[in-house]
């Protein structure tokens, strides 16, 4: 099937399923107060190979119609596999059933018709591909020849593709009925190399809306093989304080836990070590964090959130001071404020680099002594108050030098402090995931050691 077809059904498909949410808002309407409506259709292959043998191909197309029912204040939610119209009246039976159930919350609801997207911008967001069961299986096979042919890779994990489109569809009882369809396509690929008997596993990976964006099969396995073969000879240092450089790649997750530090649920539970910090400095004064839903091909892109509330261009911190929460509906309510239009997740953050504009290897010579952390392992963070404790591998520097790989460390601090003494970030920004951030140079962090 040629690529214009495949667009083709799928648009074909948006308007069907627009006619079962209408359907079912309509059926529903009749029976409670209001009704929220959505459905999520993915249509994909997968493919995995280890050692250059195939090893799972797997095609999926499915779909889930979710419901939410409210009545008298009270509220009923069930989902349903099967989209014929005897399954969906089952379904709104199931909701309505449950909410008989629950106890009355002034918090409930739909949303603000005013705010919601019932002209929503087109973000070029759906690139399907046309490629077939061997090609996929080819893709990967090739990033996994590509790193087993290098020095010192002695085995592999395997390499992974994946090619895949969805097509989103929100309607309620407000008069909202809008969709749009999205594609995402990715390519890794993990081995090991071994040297004098020490063993280490490291990967890379490539990901886009568009599969003609995505870095070749021969950067994944050259990447893949290159980040594992750096990581032999590692050694443990010392227990002892020093500044510490975030790679990008795992940068991004300093600002993950923002956002579950800032989103509305942890606020109103007052489970998070930035409450009442809207207004407040949280970074240095040089750093923003820019919100962009609406950049076209973006993978956090989206015309609107999982509560149809249309999504906006904001500063979620300007010039270190955080200027909002991240708020679905209820948690607005709960917070007496208004919905951000966070529902379900964050869009594209834009971190700022700050008044300098350096590659990695100016960061090296800005960090002159200390310590580059490359991964992070274990859950050791907690967000409430702010505690952070993971494992660690990564690269010892010396006069903006690496000197040698370490392993078997422990990196602690805790974020309000982190975020505070962050010294510089870096313009070799990771721009695979919905957090677009470079490396961050962290002032001082206490590293556990032997």
């Amino acid at each position: 099937m040629t690529i214009a077809q495949i667009k083709k059904d799928a648009l074909q498909q948006q308007v069907t399923l627009s006619t079962i949410v209408a359907n079912a808002i309509e059926e529903a309407k009749r029976r409670v107060d209001s009704v929220q409506v959505s459905i999520n259709q993915s249509t994909g292959i997968s493919v995995s190979t280890r050692l250059e043998e195939t090893e799972n191909v797997e095609f999926n197309s499915d779909g889930a119609l979710a419901i939410t029912v409210y009545q008298n204040q009270r509220k009923g939610s069930a989902s349903t596999n099967d989209l014929s119209p005897s399954a969906i009246s089952q379904t709104i039976d199931m909701a309505i059933n449950i909410m008989q159930y629950t106890s009355p919350d002034p918090y409930s609801g739909l949303g603000d018709a005013s705010l919601m997207a019932f002209n929503p911008p087109d973000l070029d967001l759906f690139y399907p591909s046309d490629l077939n069961v061997d090609e996929a299986i080819e893709q990967a096979k090739q990033a996994e020849q590509i790193a087993l042919a290098q020095p010192k890779i002695s085995s592999s994990d395997g390499g992974y593709f994946s090619s895949r489109y969805g097509i989103y569809v929100y309607g309620n009882s407000l008069g909202m009925l809008q969709g749009y369809c999205a594609s995402s396509h990715s390519l890794s690929c993990s081995v090991i190399a071994e040297q004098n008997g020490q063993m280490e596993r490291n990967y890379a990976y490539t990901s886009s809306r568009d599969i003609s964006q995505l870095s070749s099969p021969t950067w994944v396995g050259q990447q893949a093989a290159e980040r594992t073969i750096a990581q032999l000879g590692a050694r443990q240092i010392a227990t002892m304080q020093v500044p510490v450089l975030f790679c990008a790649d795992v940068a991004v997750g300093l600002m993950g836990h923002l956002i579950s530090a800032i989103s509305g649920g942890s606020i109103y539970r007052k489970s998070s070590f930035l409450l009442d910090s809207v207004g407040q400095p949280i970074f240095p004064s040089w750093l923003t964090i820019y919100e962009d839903p609406h950049i076209l091909k973006g993978v956090g892109s989206s015309p609107f959130d999982s509560e149809g509330t249309q999504t906006i261009k904001r500063n979620i911190v300007e010039q270190g001071v955080l200027q909002t929460y991240l708020l679905g509906n209820y948690s607005a309510r709960k917070l007496g404020l208004t919905t951000t239009g966070h529902a379900g997740g964050i869009y594209n953050w834009l971190v700022s680099t700050g008044q300098i504009n350096a590659d990695f290897d100016t960061m090296l010579k800005k960090l002159h002594k200390g310590l580059v952390i490359t991964s992070l392992m274990g859950q050791g963070v907690n967000t409430v108050t702010g505690d952070y404790s993971r494992g660690a591998t990564g690269f010892w520097v010396e006069n903006g030098q690496i000197q040698y790989p370490v392993n078997e460390i422990t990196v602690a601090g805790n974020l309000k402090d982190m975020y505070k003494n962050i010294v510089a970030i870096g313009n070799d920004v990771d721009t695979r995931g919905n957090i677009q951030c470079g490396s961050i140079l962290i002032e001082n962090m206490s590293i556990a050691g032997k």
